[in-house]
């Protein structure tokens, strides 16, 4: 990546209108009102792009551009977005006409006196931006959403303007490559490989993509489908492992898909690359979809989460090309639309090729505890947002789109019914193929089909953030006992969220119970009892549909266990977390000490063999040992917590993914002299544990445990996984974070020190494992000086970085800290930038949520 001041003076264009002139502004970024304009004058727009990539991995990316395009109005200049130094611009032609190569604000300004109405061609010669490139030695592959196209070459990077690309790719001859269309020509020639595509199908700048380097590929046919993956990975038998079943669940997706939106694949073809460290899990490109290796080619014995995980994100990624790609969304505040549908059918989707899953169980605990951690906090946002410039879309992505909207969703399934849910999803792809699309426009087709009022209904689920406060008062008189069960909106503006779900009163004198269907919105829920009902366990939300903070008896797992389903369980487990995090329960009656929280999740896991229940449970108990504990519970607690985890991972079970679960927990929260040593005679192959099989990647991240925990050895271990590696990626990889497992404090002060040079952030998924290491829960004394100047980069990492860097550059410098100091450090640095941006502010507020709660938690059960 190369970085660039940008003019330091404002310029201003004259834009001509009619015999009058008008005097606007050229913002940096792709501004609401431009693209507005944009959208209403330009049509029928073509990209013919050649790249050229040198050998030499220092050379520049020579490239071309023919740009053709209908304009309806010629009387104002047109901005084309082109965000480079301006070094990289080296000749321009508009109409056959010069233009001089100036770039103002990261725009080329196309002027008026050489446009005309109708057709408009403009020729481009240039060096491509690499910011979106992603280029390394031996491959690359470009990731432009949501407005990166325009880092790369010059366009109308905007959602709303979709274009046809016909892409020609010069390369190094012994490279692979992908994009959107099939391939037209392919010919080598003087050691360069030439491969032309054919003019791709109509789809939004942020969809273009090409993935170009030293690349296996292999062709599969499944039931008539042909695919085409291309992937790096060394280990042969994982690629023979992994693969088939790879094209099952891209098949399967389609087929579903076409079944259920009645449309069938819109597009050209369906290929796919498998990228070493991709910032992403996956990302949707037409007929090109890019996905994290490892989220696909998994290890030996992979968990069912792990399996899940995989089929889920086969499923999102697949879905987009109906819903995303072939409907796009109008503008990036909508962009929530395209990933709601997708993981909402994605939930769907995976149930056929999973029929021993629960799949309620699997959504619930998919989604829930996401949501809940953005929704609970200060800085929670609304699932829709405002975006006045594409160059802070990024931000709109988050657990809110990803994790809430699903489950709204999901409400607005059951309100409607799932046939005419079906039937308004049709009628709006069908309505919108091809083109853009708002939220309002699909609420106008739903709102058709029921009599509930789904604008107001939107309001508060949509537009606003949070999550309710249910509140329980139960109520003797002289006729028994009444329960009443009501909404709170803790920001005080009195909203309610009309929602319904089920819960059960569990009779602590009797053997009885009531299960119950609660419509929850503006109206309390009230249930009358006779007087035997005045002790009752409630079970709130058990067939998990409902959302929000819900009262919880945290004796009722223990006493009720046999009776309970999995998704009752799922359910319990997730409101009592809730409950543990909120500081205001501290000290209240039936309320649980994270110690005693500990103590029960220790009890379920001796008991449980549900999977996606056990991964639920461990995911909570690292979070309460970590977080919650001071370090002197923390060394009360490890003996006998460990003691169990090794209990669990050797004597009661046998299937062997279990067993990595318990072990990657373990290895995870070991701090006792006894199991270090035993997890380093693992690492050193000296002892194993029967049917606990390791992969490079396993014993990769248990060196790193090892390094932190075992600091006299981490020279040791260090150089000896690193001779270990066998996979060139991983052992890049691994090298880049080296100096973050080092003992010596200097050393990891000077690698925090070259994260400030954007450079060395270009591979950013080993940037985050980076900083997990330099702050990880042991050394919290250590790096909280490095808070402060994270904060500092933050803006800056917002405009280099991709769309999910700057959350997750924040949840790695923040998420492990639980003190007083690093809360005020965070506190202090919001009160000295009174103006910064508002949604990097929102995400500094959601990622240091924990360690608020945190700290007040722990004050708290100190004075106890």
């Amino acid at each position: 990546m190369r970085r660039f001041a940008l003019l330091a003076t404002l310029v201003v264009l004259m834009f001509s209108c009619n015999s009058e002139k008008e005097t606007t502004a050229i913002e940096p970024g792709v501004a609401l009102d431009m693209a507005e304009y944009r959208k209403s004058v330009i049509s029928m727009v073509n990209y013919r792009l050649e790249f050229r990539v040198p050998e030499n991995f220092d050379q520049k990316i020579q490239a071309l551009e023919e740009l053709t395009f209908n304009l309806m109005d010629n009387s104002k200049d047109i901005p084309l977005d082109f965000k480079v130094a301006p070094d990289h611009l080296k000749g321009v032609i508009v109409n056959g006409k010069s233009q001089p190569t100036e770039l103002v604000n990261e725009h080329i300004i196309l002027k008026a006196e050489n446009l005309k109405k109708g057709f408009n061609r403009v020729e481009v010669n240039f060096w491509a931006g690499e910011t979106s490139l992603n280029r390394k030695e031996e491959f690359l592959y470009t990731l432009f959403v949501p407005d990166r196209a325009r880092t790369a070459f010059p366009c109308f990077d905007q959602p709303n303007i979709k274009a046809n690309f016909e892409l020609i790719l010069d390369l190094p001859s012994d490279w692979n490559a992908v994009s959107n269309a099939p391939v037209t020509l392919a010919k080598v020639l003087n050691n360069r490989k030439n491969i032309q595509y054919e003019k791709s199908d109509l789809i939004s700048t942020y969809l273009f993509s090409f993935v170009a380097g030293e690349f296996e590929t292999i062709s599969q046919s499944v039931e008539g489908r042909t695919f085409t993956m291309l992937h790096r990975e060394t280990d042969e038998e994982k690629v023979q492992r992994n693969k088939d079943f790879i094209f099952y669940l891209h098949n399967a997706s389609i087929k579903w898909l076409e079944e259920y939106t009645g449309i069938k694949y819109p597009f050209k073809k369906l290929d796919f690359a498998l990228i070493p460290s991709f910032q992403y899990g996956g990302m949707e490109h037409v007929g090109a979809i890019q996905y994290r290796a490892n989220s696909l080619f998994l290890d030996e014995d992979p968990s069912q989460s792990q399996l899940l995980s995989r089929a889920s994100l086969i499923a999102h990624e697949v879905a987009h090309m109906w819903y995303g790609n072939l409907v796009t969304m109008d503008w990036f505040n909508d962009v929530w639309t395209k990933e709601v549908f997708a993981n909402f059918m994605a939930a769907k989707m995976v149930n056929p090729s999973f029929p021993e899953i629960n799949h309620d169980l699997n959504f619930l605990v998919r989604h829930y505890p996401s949501a809940y951690g953005v929704d609970r906090t200060e800085g929670a946002n609304p699932i829709r947002q405002h975006l006045p410039n594409l160059n802070e879309a990024g931000q709109m992505y988050g657990a809110i789109i990803y994790n809430k909207a699903p489950i709204m969703m999901r409400q607005l399934e059951s309100l409607l019914g799932e046939r005419a849910f079906q039937s308004g999803m049709q009628e709006y792809l069908s309505t919108f193929s091809m083109k853009n699309a708002t939220w309002p426009d699909l609420i106008n087709i739903l709102d058709k089909r029921t009599q509930v009022d789904l604008k107001r209904w939107s309001d508060v689920w949509v537009n606003t953030p949070g999550r309710p406060v249910f509140d329980l008062k139960v109520e003797e008189g002289s006729e028994g006992v009444t329960a009443s069960l009501k909404q709170i909106d803790m920001s005080g503006e009195g909203r309610s969220w009309p929602q319904s779900f089920r819960l059960k009163l569990y009779n602590t004198t009797k053997k009885d119970r009531k299960e119950l269907q609660v419509v929850s919105a503006d109206q309390v829920y009230e249930v009358k009892m006779d007087e035997s009902w005045k002790d009752f366990n409630l079970l709130a939300n058990s067939n998990g549909m409902g959302y929000g903070l819900f009262p919880v008896s945290y004796d009722l797992l223990a006493s009720q266990w046999a009776g309970l389903s999995e998704l009752e369980k799922g359910a319990q487990l997730i409101n009592m977390y809730e409950a543990l995090l909120e500081p205001r329960n501290v000290g209240q009656e039936g309320q649980y000490t994270p110690t005693e929280y500990l103590e029960l999740l220790k009890w379920v896991l001796v008991r449980e063999k549900n999977q996606l229940l056990i991964s639920q449970v461990l995911g909570q108990l690292r979070s309460v040992y970590w977080n919650l504990l001071s370090a002197d519970q923390r060394q009360n607690v490890a003996p006998d917590l460990e003691r169990t985890l090794f209990h669990c991972l050797n004597d009661l079970h046998d299937d062997p993914s279990i067993k990595k679960t318990f072990f990657g927990t373990l290895s995870s929260v070991a701090i006792t002299d006894a199991n270090l040593k035993r997890l380093y005679s693992i690492w050193a192959e000296e002892l194993s544990i029967d049917q606990l099989k390791l992969s490079e990647n396993d014993f990769i991240g248990l060196a790193s445990n090892l390094a932190i925990k075992m600091p006299e050895k981490s020279a040791e271990i260090v150089d000896s996984q690193m001779g270990r590696i066998q996979n060139p990626d991983s052992k890049r990889r691994f090298e880049f974070i080296a100096p973050t497992l080092s003992n010596e404090q200097a050393v990891r002060d000077d690698f925090f020190e070259t994260l400030k040079d954007e450079k060395n952030r270009e591979t950013e998924s080993w940037v985050l494992g980076a900083l997990g290491n330099l702050h990880h829960p042991l050394r919290r004394k250590e790096s909280i000086k490095y808070i402060e100047p994270s904060l500092e980069l933050l803006q800056e990492i917002q405009q280099t970085g991709d769309i999910f860097f700057p959350t997750r550059w924040l949840d790695q410098t923040l998420g492990d800290h639980n003190s007083v100091e690093a809360v005020e450090i965070v506190g202090n640095f919001l009160v000295d930038n009174p103006d910064y941006n508002a949604q990097l502010t929102m995400k500094i507020l959601q990622s240091v949520d924990m360690a608020k709660r945190a700290s007040k938690i722990l004050e708290k059960t100190a004075k106890k």
